[in-house]
């Protein structure tokens, strides 16, 4: 039985979130404070005291979500995975994980993002909702069908999780669409912006040439990447997925799917919360899940 490690996305963040780890591992506190350096900030000021909105920040969000978990692996003892997955901004963890990228350029690279990411909403405002209940296909012809809007699906979380990505006017007419046509619920999510749509073009742009110009390694262990499920041990095209990632769906249900099928019979999750362990057993219960938070 081979062991999977997975890491979560925007959205895992809490108040407090990592404190007791700085407090607790003199190894956990020295990367701590070497990313308030490499940041240009205090981000434990904000992890450890700051408010539920001063989290919500894009540009803050990001890079904690991504310390939490890449410090609690890189800090925990014996772990050895047989493959690695991210939800979206959780890929980046994966490949500090699967040793494909630098501590330091992982967290540079996570931060380039988030800064795109937050001015790409500024440029195009745009949402995201989640749909419950509802066929994947459906869902993706409903969207298709409203031509005038940008609207896609986004997310496929689970069996029955859809979460779908565009403009504000897209998005509000997709939810009223997939109620009539049967959705248990469409639900207009807090998010800043259109995150994995053709509307975070300019932030994959801005991306590419930071991805490009960093240094990847021969990982040791497959990376299962969110553009199309599949395991991959090629730095290049590990790149390439990587940049193409902003603007593509996360296929989660598709990447855990294609883990069992390749041995996995354990997932642990590494970071704030438990929503990947949650999603893990709707996709398949006879899979052992816990967590490292």
């Amino acid at each position: 039985m081979k062991h999977a490690y997975v890491f979560p996305g925007q959205g895992a963040q809490f108040p407090g979130m990592g404190k007791n780890l700085y407090e607790q591992s003199e190894a956990a506190k020295e990367l701590f404070d070497r990313a308030n350096e490499i940041l240009g900030f205090q981000i434990t000021d904000i992890m450890f005291g700051g408010t539920d909105m001063e989290l919500k920040q894009t540009n803050v969000t990001q890079p904690a979500v991504f310390l939490h978990s890449v410090i609690l692996f890189l800090t925990t003892p014996d772990l050895s995975p047989d493959m690695v997955a991210g939800h979206s901004l959780g890929e980046f963890s994966a490949l500090i994980a699967n040793k494909a990228l630098s501590f330091e350029d992982g967290l540079r690279l996570v931060a380039k993002r988030a800064e795109a990411m937050q001015r790409a909403c500024t440029i195009n405002p745009s949402t995201m909702a989640a749909v419950l209940g509802m066929e994947d296909a459906k869902v993706e012809e409903i969207c298709a069908d409203i031509s005038a809007e940008v609207v896609v699906a986004a997310n496929y979380n689970c069996p029955g999780q859809l979460v779908i990505s565009g403009s504000n006017a897209g998005v509000a007419l997709a939810c009223e669409r997939l109620k009539a046509a049967g959705a248990k619920r469409a639900l207009m999510l807090p998010v800043g912006g259109a995150f994995h749509s053709p509307l975070m073009e300019p932030a994959r742009k801005e991306l590419m040439q930071a991805i490009e110009d960093t240094t990847f390694s021969a990982p040791t262990c497959p990376v299962y990447q969110n553009v199309d499920a599949q395991p991959y041990t090629d730095p290049e095209i590990i790149k390439q997925n990587l940049i193409n990632q902003l603007t593509a769906p996360v296929r989660w249900t598709q990447t855990v799917q294609n883990m069992i099928q390749n041995g996995a019979g354990s997932f642990t999750e590494v970071g704030p919360g438990s929503v990947l362990q949650g999603l893990v057993k709707k996709i398949n219960r006879e899979v052992s899940t816990n967590g490292i938070s």
